[in-house]
């Protein structure tokens, strides 16, 4: 019986492991070949040993500049985003009229193709005649920067769009908010706890483990930033929107560096990796389950 359980269950996942092999264990392991070799797609790959990794780390200035760019986008963006996805999910927790069409609002954005909301993006930037400025200009009278043209400004409004695709972390916020115990609040309203300490010593506690979540899967996302940066400013102004992701594409499509573009897609994986590590091993000292545990 337990052997033709396993023969049944092997069965029917066997198209998801052959298209794993294939469409995606055998390219990795492409890539990692490639990573140690000189090919440019119109010719033979020739093995180059460390030699990507080294350009890569000692002679090529624009991997360190794309990196910063990233990582300075990740801090930026990855709080924020955080932060006002938990406030929505809180706000939207409430008995408010209309909370159905608010919740399908806020989420909208995520459901949209990131060509598009990149182009409406960039409409609303626009220095000349976008929506920001305009309403700048009408409200306040104040004359707007030229936010994605002005390398100043060029990752704040990465950064200010980012917020506007929020709507994945604030449903898992709210799913994990009304799965929050009612009974704990009311002990915390009988010892005489507020709103806020409350929320301190027993929301955030109990939804942590979704906040952990949110974290890791939100800093993976930044890291691998490439659709808005290729429509809405492909790097400029003067590379001051170069991501990692924009760059890696450069070398690998536009100049033909395939084997120093898989070097690079590595490079990311690695940071990634320890980055997750991290963000994973510190969870024991901020996240809390309700079986008493913590986290990794």
């Amino acid at each position: 019986m337990k052997r033709r359980e396993a023969v049944a269950f092997y069965t029917c996942i066997s198209p998801w492991i052959v298209g794993f092999i294939v469409f995606s264990a055998g390219p990795i392991l492409a890539s990692l070949i490639l990573s140690f070799a000189e090919y440019s797609i119109t010719s033979p790959p020739v093995f180059a040993g460390l030699a990507n990794y080294r350009l890569m780390f000692a002679g090529d200035p624009l991997f360190w500049h794309s990196l910063k760019v990233t990582m300075i986008y990740t801090f930026g963006a990855v709080p924020l985003g955080l932060v006002l996805s938990l406030t929505v999910a809180v706000m939207l927790n409430q008995k408010l009229p209309g909370l159905s069409l608010w919740r399908v609002m806020y989420y909208l954005p995520n459901v949209v193709s990131g060509v598009a909301v990149a182009l409406l993006w960039t409409i609303i930037f626009n220095k000349q005649f976008g929506l920001l400025n305009w309403l700048l200009y009408k409200a306040l009278h104040i004359t707007g920067p030229g936010w994605i043209s002005s390398k100043q400004w060029v990752l704040p409004s990465f950064v200010v769009m980012s917020l506007g695709g929020g709507g994945g972390p604030m449903v898992l916020y709210l799913a994990a908010l009304q799965g929050v115990p009612t009974d704990l609040y009311e002990a915390g309203q009988i010892d005489g706890a507020g709103s806020w300490r409350r929320f301190a010593s027993i929301t955030l506690p109990m939804i942590s483990p979704t906040v952990l979540f949110n974290v890791v899967t939100a800093v993976i996302a930044t890291f691998q930033t490439f659709t808005s940066a290729y429509v809405m400013t492909n790097g400029g102004p003067q590379n001051a929107s170069l991501f990692y992701g924009l760059y890696l594409y450069r070398n690998a499509f536009r100049y033909f560096k395939m084997g120093y573009a898989a070097a690079m897609a590595w490079v990311l994986f690695t940071l990634i990796l320890i980055v997750t590590f991290v963000l994973l091993r510190s969870s024991s000292f901020w996240v809390y389950y309700e079986t008493g545990g913590k986290g990794m």
